[in-house]
Formats: structure tokens, C-alpha cells, sequence
């Protein structure tokens, strides 16, 4: 799919990263693995930030819970209302474990303005993958609140197939459009910025090529749910693949008159309806993720 490029641009004359060893720190950890018990931030930052956080940490549990995780790998961000600066998580931590304390608070540069203190030996940081890739998005379009990226089986294997996503269901249907990034390595270059926005454009659903999926959204429930059909519908199609018989594709006309009956204008924004009982969901797992 072509996407027109976005008019938005980030500033070219941000360095590049090139010394991984530093932002990747050695660690020394206490060998018994003491547990992060770290301070709570309730009452101590913004209400927008507080609330940006707890739903933030909230997503990393509920993106656990439904196995579409990575170990410590992976990134969601939210932006704190009225602000350019947003939420990520320490790269280290597993997607259980995250807690609206927990949290790093970073400027659309790159600049550090929060981060907990951790045990001796922990020095975790955000992943520089990570800032590369959501940086971009948050700086070129500011009504997107929050981003998904995962590394799903069902997502990369989608990922490399040569025809994409399929419109093959009503829930895959509820895309209008899905853009593509063609793989160009693990993104640390800066310079790739540019290309991965112009191929994004307005969508709200990319597939990077070779890599995995991503999804964005005006709220954090939006761009969770955008993530949970979109992974849905990957794995439906391979389910799908997997048999010995042809797929069956609506007609065109069927299928954006389904595309039309799901889209925010003609019902309402995605997640809204869905973020309070995801909440309640969250909380009834482990409400921890409001430390």
C-alpha cells in the first residue's frame, strides 16, 4: 500500500546513535534478585501524568495477558496530556512487572526527565530501538496519545508474508488501511525516521516488514485496542494459511461497506467502550500495576 508522506519532520540534525555499548549499560545485579519495590509517584506528579501512567502500565500487563509480549523487549508509549513529553519502560523489566512508578519520563529529544531508582546493579534504561521508532511518531503527529509495537508470533509471521494482511474477516475488515515499512535492520538509526513516517502516514496500523506490528491511537484504549484486532486478525489468517484450502475474500464493495459500519465516525471512538472493562480486567490479574 502506498501512504503519502507525512508533512511533519523531525529535526535532521539529531545526532544519530551509534555508541550502543552506552546505551545499553552493563549490569551488575545482587545476585539474589532482590524484588523493585520502588517508591510510588502517586501525589507527586501531575493528575495527567498520574493518569497517563497508570494507563499505560496498564496496557503492558494487559498486552502480557494476552501473550502478545517479548520478554523485556518491545515498547509502549504514552504521550502526558498537554505535554511533549511521554511515558516508556525501563528496558529490563517484563511486561508484569511494569507499574505506573515504574515508568520513564522522556522529552520527544531523547532527554531523561524521570526514571526510578533501581537496586544496586540496575542500571536500566529506556531501549534506544525504542525512542527511535515512538519519538518519530509522538514528534510528527500530536494527536496520537499512545503506541503499540509487539513482536507477536502471529505479527512477524504476517510480517513476511508477501501479500500482508488479508481483509479475509470482519475483524481484519475494520482496518481501512494498513501501511507497510520495509525492513532496513534493528532501528537505531535516526535516519530512518523520515522513511518509517512517510510510509505510516495517516494509518493507524503499521506493519513493519520482517519485524512486527504497531498500532497508535488519540487515547491509550484506542491504540490497545487497535493492537488486540490487529493481532487478532493475524492470527486468524494464519490459522487460516495453515489449511489445505483456498481463503475466501469478500467483494470489494462488502468490504468497505463493513469497514464503514465499524469506522469511529459512523459508532464511536475505538476503546472507548472497552477501556473500563479492560481496567477492571487489569486490576482483577494484579493491581499492582497502580504502585
Amino acid at each position: 500500500m502506498s501512504i503519502p508522506p507525512n508533512d511533519e519532520t523531525i529535526n535532521p540534525e539529531t545526532p544519530r546513535i551509534v555508541d550502543l555499548k552506552a546505551d545499553y549499560p552493563t549490569l551488575e545485579p545482587d545476585l539474589d534478585y532482590p524484588a523493585l519495590n520502588l517508591p510510588s509517584l502517586k501525589g507527586k506528579v501531575s493528575p495527567q501524568e498520574w493518569q497517563a501512567r497508570l494507563d499505560c502500565a496498564c496496557a503492558y500487563r494487559l498486552v502480557h495477558h494476552f501473550d502478545m509480549h517479548d520478554l523485556i523487549y518491545n515498547h509502549i508509549s504514552v504521550r502526558i496530556a498537554g505535554t511533549e513529553e511521554y511515558l516508556l519502560n525501563p528496558f529490563g523489566m517484563t511486561y508484569d512487572e511494569i507499574t505506573a512508578s515504574s515508568l520513564i519520563k522522556v522529552d520527544i529529544s531523547g532527554k531523561v526527565l524521570f526514571s526510578p531508582e533501581f537496586p544496586a546493579g540496575l542500571g536500566y534504561k529506556f531501549n534506544p530501538a525504542g525512542y527511535v521508532i515512538h519519538s518519530a511518531i509522538h514528534a510528527a503527529r500530536p494527536e496520537v496519545a499512545a503506541i503499540v509495537h509487539t513482536h507477536s508470533l502471529a505479527g512477524m509471521a504476517v510480517s513476511a508474508l508477501s501479500k500482508g494482511l488479508l481483509p479475509m474477516t470482519q475483524t481484519a475488515m475494520r482496518f481501512d488501511k494498513v501501511a507497510y515499512h520495509d525492513y532496513e535492520g534493528v532501528v537505531l538509526g535516526l535516519e530512518e525516521q523520515q522513511r518509517l513516517l512517510a510510509d505510516m502516514g495517516d494509518c493507524d496500523a503499521l506493519i513493519l516488514r520482517n519485524h512486527g506490528l504497531l498500532t497508535v491511537g488519540r487515547s491509550v484504549g484506542e491504540a490497545f485496542n487497535n493492537m488486540y484486532r490487529l493481532e487478532r486478525s493475524c492470527r486468524s489468517q494464519l490459522l487460516a494459511q495453515a489449511c489445505n484450502d483456498s481463503i475466501v475474500i469478500p467483494a470489494q464493495d462488502i468490504i468497505e461497506k463493513t469497514n464503514h459500519m465499524y469506522r469511529p465516525g459512523t459508532r464511536r471512538p475505538y476503546g472507548v467502550l472497552e477501556w473500563p472493562a479492560m481496567r477492571r480486567l487489569a486490576d482483577r490479574l494484579d493491581p499492582s500495576y497502580r504502585n
